[in-house]
């Protein structure tokens, strides 16, 4: 990718936000993923539903959707877009110490979903650190990454590894 392939800066090297109004709508949907990594004990809380806050992954499910709605007002060159759907699921490794956390966001528009699903898992691991942190400050959030992106111009996209 050169400099000119860049499309959030303008001719004179200014932040812009892309003109999408020319773009014929698509279906679009992103799948992104991350991880947070916790003593077994907080795990296994969790699991139990014996966190005092109340159901992590609930509570953290709520807070993925809402972010996704709010990417736009997170990320400042973010166009808002009418979300068809935003899903979260977790999947806890008993025995690792980790939650991996996946984003489904799918919409009908001129503009691909990627920051939403990233920034729902983002929400999502922060609000299971949030409602941890008091028995596990420990607690590791990372390998936030695009898994798979379909539709637009640029195509389908999915991750190797």
């Amino acid at each position: 990718m050169t400099e000119n392939d860049l499309t959030h800066f303008d001719d004179e090297g200014k932040a812009i936000m892309v003109e999408v109004g020319e773009k014929n709508p698509t279906h679009r949907i992103a799948v992104a993923r991350g991880e947070v990594r916790m003593e077994e004990a907080t795990l296994s809380r969790i699991l139990d539903r014996g966190v005092k806050k109340g159901d992590v992954f609930a509570v953290a499910r709520i807070a993925g959707i809402l972010a996704a709605k709010k990417t736009p007002e997170l990320i400042p060159l973010c166009h808002p877009l009418l979300l068809t759907s935003a899903a979260i699921e977790f999947f806890p490794h008993p025995g690792q110490g980790r939650v991996e956390i996946e984003a489904t966001v799918k919409v009908a528009g001129q503009t691909g979903v990627e920051m939403e699903a990233l920034t729902a898992v983002s929400a999502a691991a922060l609000t299971i650190y949030d409602m941890c942190k008091a028995m596990d400050k420990a607690m590791v959030i990372g390998d936030i990454r695009l898994m798979e992106k379909h539709g637009g111009k640029s195509g389908s996209f999915v991750r190797t590894q």
